[in-house]
């Protein structure tokens, strides 16, 4: 059982930036994707990034070249940075691990980020 937990939420101005981490409990598998994904309210939870082991990365086209997701094998710790915060980010992030087979997936509590001045 694989447990991640997110941090670095909270509240920032419009045009800021925040740095989301999640860390997992054991040791990742080469063959699992980690990602971020987001929820409005009253919304299903849509993709927002996604890496391979290999570093290999998929973005959503919202965050495009906005927001870096990176992933640290030696800690099995996955980052997202986000700059250029809008209002339209406010949701609750969460953190995903999924093998490549999609057989297992992995979810964190979520974090909440709210972008208001």
């Amino acid at each position: 059982q694989v447990q991640l937990v997110e941090s670095g939420g909270g509240l920032v101005q419009p045009g800021g930036s925040l740095r989301l981490s999640c860390a997992a409990s054991v040791s990742i598998p080469s063959l699992y994707i980690l990602g971020w994904y987001r929820q409005f309210p009253g919304r299903q939870r849509e993709l927002v990034a996604t890496v391979t082991y290999g570093q290999s990365t998929n973005y959503a086209d919202s965050v495009k070249g906005r927001f870096t997701i990176s992933r640290d094998n030696a800690e099995n710790t996955v980052y997202l940075q986000m700059n250029s915060l809008n209002t339209e980010d406010t949701a609750v992030y969460y953190c995903n691990a999924k093998k490549i087979t999609g057989t297992v997936t992995y979810w964190g509590q979520g974090t909440q980020v709210t972008v208001s001045s």
